[in-house]
């Protein structure tokens, strides 16, 4: 008798399973669009030359924009799968290359942000697009080249038009490695809740992350608490900068180090830069004067918005408009 209805109980699990996901296919067709997004953009039609608020903006060219993702994935990136079993893009970072002084600054976007992202089957077919989170662009791809492709094209759309010059998506699994690599990454610890996730992780003191603990300071965060992606955002942003200067510090004593910690990255990463681009960018950083600092990173201005289900975020357009006229364009004279 109990096996009977254990085996009910299964069978009734499993034919809900199998009505939900039809039910999510249907929504996915139901909330496709026919139309592409718009060619316009909050620019107009012209990119390249901008007229906003009196003055005549134009593409830098100078400055290279370069979409950087950390997908919430634990294996290598070497495999394709199928849409919705690639793993999402929880750390959003477009950065912004200046290839005459060698500096960088970068823009920081939220994985909540609400924005035009396209909509596919199992099978990755684009169905059409709809106002989606952003991180679930990178999830209905095919977990490698087609999911950075979906990723850049709604950061594209989210920022006006911008074209995006170049992508890179690590998996987690790739950041114990890169972070033991450069000697460990010493961070603030400002958060007391992250105590919690290690007991070394002690609020108002100062560590130095090695191995699993620098997955547990980027990722840890309370999700049931609103808008724990931005506090998370913010953590993050302290560890960018903490890696570089430590990636600096263990350049001096250590030859190749750009070789080597793109061999570490290469099976957890999908990237469209070649590896000479790659190491042009990271040497010409080293070799650069700039110290990057918080000053250097800006968080996508919006606001969040708490729903029954799910923490959503909408950009500040005007704001958004003149941070990326700001990064990316000049005054013409």
């Amino acid at each position: 008798m109990v096996l009977v209805i254990l085996f009910a109980a299964v069978t009734w699990n499993l034919w809900q399973e199998k009505k939900l996901a039809v039910q999510e296919n249907q929504a996915w067709n139901s909330q496709a669009k026919e139309t592409v997004p718009s060619e316009e953009s909050f620019y107009g039609q012209n990119r390249d030359r901008v007229e906003y608020e009196g003055k005549t903006y134009r593409r830098n060219t100078y400055i290279k924009a370069f979409l950087c993702m950390g997908i919430d994935r634990r294996d290598e990136l070497t495999q394709t799968t199928v849409a919705g079993a690639g793993g999402q893009s929880d750390g959003i970072f477009l950065v912004a290359q200046d290839t005459i002084r060698d500096t960088v600054r970068i823009l920081a976007i939220p994985r909540d942000t609400m924005t035009s992202i396209p909509l596919t089957d199992l099978s990755g077919n684009i169905l059409g697009y709809d106002t989606q989170h952003l991180t679930l662009a990178y999830a209905y791809g095919d977990g490698r080249e087609k999911s950075c492709q979906y990723m850049c094209e709604a950061v594209t759309e989210l920022l006006g038009g911008l074209k995006i010059d170049g992508y890179m998506a690590v998996s987690m699994g790739a950041l114990a490695k890169l972070n033991d690599a450069v000697g460990g990454v010493t961070v603030a610890i400002d958060d007391p809740e992250l105590e919690s996730r290690d007991p070394d992780f002690k609020s108002g003191s100062s560590i130095t992350l090695m191995g699993d603990q620098a997955e547990a300071f980027l990722r840890y965060r309370d999700t049931k608490k609103n808008q724990s992606a931005i506090t998370r955002l913010q953590r993050q942003e302290s560890y960018i900068t903490g890696y570089a200067a430590s990636m600096r510090e263990k350049a001096v004593k250590e030859d190749g180090l750009a070789l080597k910690l793109l061999d570490i990255a290469a099976p957890y990463m999908v990237t469209n830069l070649s590896k000479d681009q790659y190491l042009d960018m990271c040497m010409a950083f080293l070799n650069s004067s700039q110290q990057l600092s918080g000053d250097d990173i800006q968080i996508l201005p919006g606001k969040g918005v708490e729903t029954k289900i799910y923490d959503e975020y909408y950009p500040d357009l005007e704001h958004t408009k003149q941070m990326v006229l700001d990064l990316f364009y000049r005054v013409e004279a």
